[in-house]
């Protein structure tokens, strides 16, 4: 007979091992284990739950459990060992972090290190002694430096300060809370639901529990978005009736706020499996807009927009507390490869922007590569496009955010007292009048109404 929890314990393993041995996005890794016949589709929302955060609370305090494990250990595993390395890395999460109950992580690891008995012992030894030792283990620690890559703390560190380096990563470590975009009414959909009204008109509630059951999701009153991404859109500064193109659209949080404004919107993602998310989106929100499935770097409208949103694809290091597998997928080569395409769809998207136009810029990221410097870059070979700075009314709450240039920054670390909120920079652009209002189409795209 299976122990309590042991499939959700297995299943956490597996989802491990594919982030961290095989570069797997945890999203990609859970999808598949949760679909029919894997191995989580059987399990209850309570192990569901519990397997997410277990692999969750692993990734992001890798450093620290790495750091107290081999404390325990008289000396170092062997690199054959890795498995039986995973088994004590989901165990030591249990009994530092998670609040398990000591024997049972430790009955359910011995239980789980049967396949492979020469370790079975050593298993039980270590987690042991950590049980023990794991309060005095936990004041000795620097969580901060343990758990953040060595070439992301040194870019935050440079870039930020290690103050705000420090913060941020801090930040990181925690189950963030939910956040919710509503189409109307937030001030009633925050009593309905119990959440508190964040100044950007957000919705933001802790231990929601699944989303599906929370009431208005089935008829399409609101739909998660992290507060920072609600921002873009905001700042585009359109209205009922403007004609929108949004690039890079999918999985459409953004969509839908343009939609729920009244904004005409054509919708661009070069993924047919993305573009069919965002319109399953749209169809539980009762919105729609016209979606194009091609790619933003070959792909031209007929005519130019006075309004473009181009949320670029990035490393997503500003996304941390949702997604820590973040820290482990990443590499500075990967930096410079994403630099160098939303210098592309930055050229694209220029291009498509009207006289006089507004383009707004995002990235979830926290590199100023793919941040600052890719606006300095567009502005020093595009003469046409001029900055059109964000003014701290426009940004009610974050007037930290707003940099010297009229740029704007989320860190994780702001609104420390309500729950921090995503990484993201912002940029606000505008096309210099004279120019031409209609450029040729270069590429056949496919369109759903």
């Amino acid at each position: 007979m299976s122990a309590p929890g042991e499939a959700a314990r297995a299943a956490a393993l597996d989802l491990l091992r594919q982030v961290l041995h095989q570069h797997r996005p945890l999203d990609d890794a859970l999808v598949a284990a949760l679909a029919p016949g894997g191995r989580l589709a059987p399990a209850s929302p309570r192990d569901r739950a519990f397997a997410r955060a277990l692999v969750a609370t692993c990734l992001r305090r890798l450093g620290q459990l790495d750091d107290a494990l081999a404390r325990c250990l008289n000396r170092p595993l062997p690199p054959a060992a890795i498995w039986t390395q995973d088994v004590l890395r989901l165990a030591a999460a249990q009994l530092l972090f998670l609040g398990t109950e000591p024997y049972a992580a430790v009955d359910a690891a011995v239980r789980q290190a049967a396949a492979r008995p020469e370790h079975r012992g050593l298993v039980n030894a270590v987690l042991r002694r950590l049980s023990a030792e794991a309060p005095a283990i936990l004041r000795q620690q620097d969580a901060a430096r343990l758990d953040c890559p060595d070439w992301l703390w040194r870019d935050w560190c440079a870039n930020y300060g290690e103050a705000t380096a420090r913060a941020v990563v801090e930040a990181c470590l925690g189950e963030p809370p939910l956040d919710l975009s509503v189409k109307a009414d937030a001030s009633y959909w925050a009593v309905r639901l119990g959440a508190v009204l964040l100044p950007n008109g957000s919705l933001r509630l802790t231990a929601a529990g699944a989303i599906e059951r929370l009431p208005g999701y089935a008829t399409g009153a609101w739909w998660a978005q992290d507060a920072a991404a609600s921002l873009p859109a905001r700042l585009l500064g359109c209205a009922a009736g403007d004609r929108v193109l949004e690039l890079c659209a999918a999985p459409g949080g953004k969509t839908a706020q343009l939609c729920a404004l009244g904004a005409e919107v054509t919708a661009v993602d070069r993924s047919r499996a993305r573009i069919a998310r965002l319109q399953g989106n749209l169809a539980r929100l009762s919105l729609s807009a016209t979606l194009v499935t091609s790619d933003v770097e070959r792909w031209r409208p007929d005519e130019r927009f006075p309004f473009v949103l181009l949320d670029a694809p990035c490393s997503a290091t500003g996304t941390l507390r949702r997604h820590p597998d973040v820290w482990h997928l990443k590499t500075p080569a990967e930096i410079a490869r994403l630099a160098a395409l939303q210098d592309r769809l930055l050229a694209a998207a220029s291009a498509m922007l009207a006289a006089g136009g507004v383009l707004v810029y995002c990235v979830c990221s926290l590199q100023r590569e793919e941040g600052e410097a890719r606006i300095e870059q567009l502005l020093a070979t595009d003469a046409a496009i001029e900055r059109a700075p964000v003014r701290a009314d426009e940004l009610p709450g974050l007037p930290q955010a707003i940099c010297a240039s009229g740029d704007v920054r989320t860190l994780p670390a702001h609104w420390p007292e309500l729950g921090g909120l995503d990484g993201f920079f912002i940029a606000r652009l505008r096309r210099k009048p004279p120019s031409a209002d209609v450029i040729p189409r270069n590429h056949k795209p496919i369109i759903h109404n």
